[in-house]
């Protein structure tokens, strides 16, 4: 592929900025042993954290997906009556039914249950609570997509206390997250930029679709992009939120594409809003004018990026990241010492390399 970047070739660059990242955010860099909360159970839960909150872009007790293998050896056979509970942000986002894919496969390969719950839209954190707490009735292991850094707090503690294994995969990050899988979010953001770098002239306007407020995952996408574009000398001239909604993010577009005429690019902090960016940008009659660039890699942006509605994705692939997410669940549950982060690959995807096959777990 063009670019794949994963946790090792970006850590030094990716650390400073989740540093800036979480200042802005009103919390400073995790420094404690990132394995001590895993260690000692009893020393805090997932919601509940001595110190400051686990930052997942500058883990030192981590792994890539595919180092797992080489330093941990084989899957161990699951124990018997083992079941799994995946909660979802939201069956209607391809993202995630992609990752939900990629959870049940592995799980049909080692031989357990999945039973995957989402919320019924990707801003009812309520509906993914109630979710969450009718599955710990039935003593899963749990595999949680947590809509807010919060909203699953009450459930994820009780399941701790049950002494229920509790796996955070990507997107928003449970402060005091004991185990976590998926891919370098600030990382996503620092990606887009170097890309819109490559092409644009100092001084030139950007833009940002931010994702949910208060979501670790669109303040380090954003963080990214932002830090890395105005290092490189370009003007991020709005940044506004789009809380992952296609009509939203269009509408803020449409806006932003009205006051910045020169605008040369607009990043979105996921494929969806990318892809109501693109609609903005094309009723502007500016298609090939301002670059449009997503994050995720869902295929609806794949075959935008084929019909030239959006210029790139950084695709963190969902299917392989619910597929690891399965892997990790059954080495802690076969005693495995697995490190506290276990990074899942991404990749810049354009026109030249749309059609290249995707990475795998094996």
């Amino acid at each position: 592929m063009k670019s794949s970047t994963t946790a090792p070739s970006a850590l030094k660059t990716a650390g400073l900025l989740s540093v800036l990242a979480l200042a802005l955010a009103g919390c400073g860099p995790a420094e404690s042993a990132p394995g001590d909360a895993a260690a000692d159970p009893a020393a805090t839960t997932s919601c509940s954290v001595d110190g400051e909150p686990f930052s997942t872009d500058d883990a030192e007790d981590s792994v890539e997906y595919d180092a797992l293998e080489s330093t941990l050896g084989a899957v161990p056979d699951a124990p018997e009556g083992t079941e799994i509970g995946s909660i979802m942000k939201f069956l209607g986002n391809q993202y995630w039914v992609a990752l939900s894919e990629g959870q049940t496969a592995a799980a049909e390969e080692y031989g357990v249950g999945v039973d995957v719950q989402a919320a019924a839209t990707e801003s009812d954190q309520v509906g993914q609570l109630n979710a969450a707490e009718t599955m710990l009735q039935k003593k899963y292991t749990m595999l949680v997509s947590p809509q807010t850094d919060t909203n699953l707090c009450p459930a994820v503690e009780k399941a701790e206390q049950q002494d229920l294994l509790v796996i955070n995969v990507n997107d928003a990050v449970l402060p005091g997250a004991k185990q976590w899988v998926g891919p370098n979010q600030i990382q996503n953001g620092i990606t887009a930029a170097e890309f819109v770098l490559e092409s644009a002239q100092e001084g030139d306007q950007v833009a940002v679709i931010e994702g949910q407020a208060g979501v670790y995952a669109a303040k380090q996408r954003t963080a990214g992009f932002t830090t890395t574009a105005e290092e490189g000398g370009l003007e991020v001239v709005a940044s506004v939120p789009g809380d992952w909604d296609i009509a939203k993010a269009r509408d803020a577009a449409t806006t932003i594409i009205g006051q910045y005429p020169d605008l040369k690019a607009i990043y979105a902090n996921n494929d969806g809003m990318a892809l109501g960016v693109a609609e903005a940008v094309n009723a502007a009659g500016k298609k090939g004018q301002i670059m449009v660039i997503g994050t995720d890699g869902v295929e609806a942006a794949y075959d935008a990026i084929r019909a030239g509605d959006l210029t790139a994705t950084v695709d963190s692939y969902p299917y392989l990241t619910g597929q690891v997410s399965v892997n990790v669940a059954l080495r802690i549950l076969g005693g495995q010492d697995v490190p506290r982060a276990v990074y899942t690959p991404q990749a810049l995807i354009t026109t030249e390399n749309v059609d290249d096959a995707p990475p795998t777990l094996d």
